[in-house]
């Protein structure tokens, strides 16, 4: 049965900021630059509110950049025949790995008992993976990828 599937992980970006945070936090900054906007234009500087109505628009565009790449996903497959890592966007998906599973080999990095690093090798090409995760679920992750492309080789034996 080499069509079995070893692993089909998605890794997705951690976010500690909501969509409702962001409005709040948003609307809580607008508030204060308003404020302070008003105060400076009874003192006569009436340039300031147009820095601070950039501070506003720099924020947002902060904002929106890092909800976009939010949306970026990295997906893992194994398969008895091969291992496949793409990166994936509402609007596109892109393959950065492919080999066989028999011969790809995972990297570990550690540094004082914490995953650092991890990535694919063959042939002397690497690809990191799993650059989202935190050093423990990193490690969780490492353990886990090397049994599937175990198992993964096992059968093809």
């Amino acid at each position: 049965m080499l069509g079995q599937t070893y692993m089909d992980v998605v890794i997705t970006p951690h976010r500690s900021l909501s969509e409702r945070g962001f409005i709040i936090l948003i609307s809580v900054v607008t508030l204060a630059n308003c404020c302070s906007a008003a105060v400076f234009v009874h003192m006569g500087a009436i340039y300031v509110p147009i820095f601070l109505g950039i501070d506003v628009a720099a924020i947002l565009v902060a904002f929106m950049v890092s909800f976009r790449a939010a949306r970026r996903i990295e997906r893992v497959t194994i398969t008895a025949r091969e291992i496949v890592v793409t990166h994936e966007a509402p609007n596109w998906t892109r393959t950065v790995w492919e080999s066989p599973t028999a011969f790809t080999r995972v990297a570990v990095v550690r540094e004082e008992n914490r995953t650092v690093g991890l990535s694919l090798a063959l042939s002397g090409k690497q690809v990191a993976v799993a650059q989202a995760l935190s050093p423990r679920e990193r490690g969780e992750f490492a353990q886990a990828l090397e049994k599937a492309i175990w198992e993964a080789r096992r059968e093809r034996s």
